[in-house]
């Protein structure tokens, strides 16, 4: 049965040769990071960039497609964090195998040609295979699905197909969208002993280790909406996901998915880094090789696919992620510095020749985890040292502390409790994470009503060369956002550009009859593109005049048009590492994010900007095609990492050896339209990726009027007519002497109050006692004072009050001897003195301040110390 010697690399392969022999198209794999699609982070299965097709929102390319998928599964639903490295066989990102049929065949040939691949072309014993069929669900009035069960009986015997239930055998994408029932095709690799003492059938679903699902064909029926009903499908499709993984497992004889060729070179990496042998155990250095492994392989697709670690959204996830396996190297490998970076090579040994963005990115990849990693390594030890005093029973509060001081994501401080025989108190985390939000203004639940359709199809974009277009609604629906209901509307041709490609979505309005209807955004989901507005028409089948507020469109002509010209100044100046990484092409200005690994100098800046404002002065005519991928590319057009681009693709030029790139945004006809181009701003926004904020037109004409004006008031402020910048640097010097002369006035003030209080200080048994309301010119000052008198004065107490700017303050420092001998502490006493003057404060056992609203309280207070100190 098992092909002991065949690799990983062709056994994709040979999944894809059969298919492409059953006329299947074979498209490349989606990008991980989802665009265009509210419902997801993450791609999360192999139908997903096909789910346009099975909603009827887009025609196929063909009707039979096969591929291999990236897929990414640690949040929501379909979430397998929790079991990764503990098991053999689960994995966060890993690749789908799969076939589909748009509307072409069903389930007699997706079961054909599922056990031909395995029992013929991969050579799998038949007597291992299990198959399950839905069995129906009376909630949902859904009956068995005898159909699947008749032609499995073609193949198999009867006793090896079983019945699974909805959780099982009704596949879901998510809350809504396509779905339907489906059959599973389990596999049995235990040994022939083990085999014949219980049949597989009993272990099937039951979570055991070597009997294991390892392909899932849906039959998508069905449609989900919002109100939790099933709708008919216009067609029935084939979907079909099998874990290249699991069959890398089964096909090489093992009996772990991470003793494949997928993963061993990994392991072998870090083992070598750590020094530590890999046994392939349930050990904690074995499992966190097999963390690490995993994790480093959703990392750095992620990162390919232009998803970089952030605090938001997808980013957050694979920040997560990163910082998990860093832990577990950290933990249990006893590596404190940065090695995950490092690994980054092995996986594009094992899987670069299949995808060659990781090899084209290794670069970014490397420099982003690394910077992640050091980031992290800097509180992670502070962290666990937090988590080590903490009881039995994390609170929710405790837990929040973890993520906000020290970076901890819940699912680690969970991970590491589970491991103490600790429990997490997640609802009071939840509540803790939930006032945040509310602090910060960021809650923007969005509950969305399923949609009104008055005529299928999809809707069309012609909005290149015209502004105003007549058109018809095709569907609406009811968004609740914020707790205020807006709408959104789907034209069958649309004049308004959607959001897409860092291009903001175009605004204007709709006339509809006497009705005129604002619309305030523009965005895509999926292929449709929907119109946001705050009313809904009164007849929804009324005729449509759209029209796009021209002013803000060609606004944002100007500056699409310049990121591109910006883009290819970079690549000239810097060099050709530099690619874009990501944008925000709006009507006031737009933002530029590229590769690059060092601050740009000043003269750079103005290299970059002078050549692009050369290209505007020349008045290239841009020009426009329409071309193959494969034929783009070899007439050296960029792309884009973590787009997805389609067969067809259109290519924006300004003269062909100086820009051009695929784009599907909106674009002047000529750069002189785009008049000036000035950069406001360079900044770094993550490891190697550095950000150009910039503006163009009468945005840009009005930043330089606007540093006229500043410039003719500052001379007019100076009296000066010529020789600004030597007046202001003459001002400079000057105010820096004074501001050193101040200094040492304060300095000779502090001294001089400092012997008055020695002199004052109070011996008492064993220690010396100071309370005194001084006059002292800041903050700073006072502690400053209250450390030197520490120094100066032996086992002294010090109380001190003065107010600053109107405001009163209150220092205590005691001799850390005393701290330690009388079981005094700063931080406590401060609390108590800081009520008198209406205040709080805090600080360490031998140090601390505090700062109130009432300077009449500072006497009582230093009395109140004095009192408590020496009675």
């Amino acid at each position: 049965m098992l092909k002991t010697h065949i690799t990983s690399n062709e056994i994709r392969e040979r999944f894809l040769a059969f298919f492409e022999e059953k006329n299947h198209q074979i498209v490349k794999s989606a990008p991980l990071v989802l665009k265009n699609d509210p419902s997801l982070l993450f791609t999360n299965a192999g139908m997903n960039q096909f789910k346009d097709y099975f909603l009827n929102y887009q025609e196929p390319t063909h009707p039979r497609i096969a591929d291999t998928q990236k897929c990414l599964r640690v949040s929501g639903k379909h979430n397998d964090l929790e079991d990764v490295g503990m098991d053999t066989y689960h994995h966060t990102m890993f690749e789908m195998l799969g076939n589909w049929s748009f509307g072409d065949y069903f389930k007699e040939k997706a079961i054909a040609y599922a056990w031909e691949l395995l029992t013929k072309e991969f050579d799998i014993d038949e007597d291992r295979l299990y198959v399950t069929v839905f069995e129906g669900d009376e909630g949902e009035q859904l009956a068995k699905d005898t159909e699947a069960e008749g032609f499995w009986k073609q193949w198999i015997d009867e006793d090896r197909i079983l019945e699974g239930n909805k959780k099982d055998n009704f596949w879901e994408m998510g809350d809504v969208g396509p779905c339907g029932p489906c059959s599973e095709i389990h596999i049995d690799i235990r040994s022939d002993e083990e085999r014949r003492k219980l049949d597989g059938k009993e272990l099937v679903n039951q979570d055991h280790p070597l009997v294991v699902e390892l392909w899932n064909l849906v039959f998508m029926q069905f449609n989900r909406k919002a109100d939790g009903s099933l709708e008919q499908l216009p067609n029935q499709h084939v979907d079909t996901g099998m874990g290249f993984e699991r069959l890398c497992m089964v096909l090489q004889g093992k009996t772990s998915n991470y003793d494949t060729d997928v993963f061993q070179p990994i392991i072998t990496a870090i083992s070598e880094l750590a020094g530590i042998e890999y046994k392939g155990t349930m050990e904690k250095t074995d499992i966190a090789m097999r963390v690490i492994a995993d994790h480093l392989r959703a990392i750095s697709f992620s990162i390919a696919d232009g998803q970089l670690p952030s605090n938001t959204g997808a980013g957050y996830v694979i920040r997560r992620i990163l910082r998990r396996a860093v832990r577990y190297a950290y933990s249990f490998l006893n590596c404190k510095e940065p090695v995950i970076y490092q690994l980054v090579p092995s996986l594009i040994a094992v899987m670069g020749k299949a995808f060659s963005e990781l090899k084209q990115q290794q670069t970014i990849i490397e420099k982003v985890i690394k910077e992640e990693e050091k980031s992290f390594l800097n509180t992670l030890e502070s962290g666990l040292k937090r988590l080590d005093h903490l009881d039995a029973n994390i609170t929710g509060e405790q837990a929040f502390e973890l993520f906000d001081t020290y970076g901890f994501p819940l699912d680690l401080t969970k991970l590491i409790a589970k491991e103490k025989g600790f429990s997490v108190d997640e609802i009071g985390f939840a509540e803790e994470m939930q006032k945040q939000k509310d602090r910060s203004r960021k809650d923007a639940k969005v509950e969305t009503g399923d949609w009104t359709i008055l005529q299928n199809g999809s809707s069309s974009f012609i909005g290149y060369n015209k502004l105003q277009a007549e058109s018809e609604i095709v569907r609406y629906r009811t968004v609740q956002q914020k707790g205020k209901e807006v709408y959104q509307l789907v034209l069958a041709e649309t004049p308004f550009y959607a959001e897409s490609g860092g291009q903001v979505g175009d605004k204007g309005k709709l006339i509809i009859g006497e009705q005129t209807i604002a619309v305030y955004d523009t965005k895509k989901e999926g292929e449709l593109i929907i119109h946001f507005v705050n009313e809904l028409p009164d007849n929804p089948s009324l005729p449509v005049l759209a029209q796009v507020n021209a002013g803000l469109r060609h606004n944002i002509e100007n500056n699409h048009s310049a990121t591109h010209l910006l883009h290819a100044a970079l690549r000239q100046v810097l060099g050709t590492h530099v690619e874009q990484k990501g944008s925000l092409v709006a009507p006031d200005k737009f933002r530029f994010d590229f590769s690059h690994f060092s601050k740009l100098t000043d003269e750079e800046l103005q290299q970059v900007e002078d050549i692009v404002n050369e290209k505007i002065q020349l008045n290239i005519t841009k020009q426009e095609e329409l071309m193959s991928y494969d034929q783009a590319m070899q007439q050296g057009a960029m792309a884009l990492f973590g787009e997805k681009y389609g067969d067809q693709v259109r290519v924006i030029t300004f003269d062909k050896d100086y820009s051009s790139e695929l784009c599907g945004g909106c674009h002047v006809n000529s750069t002189a339209e785009i008049r000036l181009f000035k950069i406001l701003s360079e900044s770094a926004t993550a490891a190697g990726i550095r950000r150009i904020e910039a503006v163009t037109g009468t945005e840009a004409i009005a930043y330089y009027q606007h540093q006229d004006k500043i410039v003719k008031e500052l001379a007019g402020m100076l009296r000066v007519n010529k020789d600004l910048v030597s007046t202001i640097e003459q001002l400079i010097a000057d105010n820096e002497m004074l501001n050193d002369e101040m200094k040492q006035f304060h300095q000779n003030q502090v001294q001089r109050i400092k012997q008055q209080l020695k002199e004052q200080a109070i011996a008492h048994e064993n220690f010396h006692f100071i309370g005194e309301v001084i006059s002292i010119p800041g903050s700073n000052e006072l502690k400053d004072l209250c450390y030197q008198l520490e120094a100066e004065i032996d086992n002294a107490i010090i109380i001190l009050g003065a107010e600053v700017n109107n405001k009163p303050l209150l220092s205590i420092m005691i001799a850390k001897e005393l701290v330690e001998e009388k079981g005094l502490n700063a931080g406590v006493m401060i609390r108590e003195l800081a009520k008198q003057i209406k205040g709080g404060g805090g600080g360490q056992p031998f140090y601390a301040t505090a700062g109130g609203s009432d300077v009449s309280g500072l006497k009582t207070a230093v009395e109140m110390g004095r009192s408590l100190i020496i009675g």
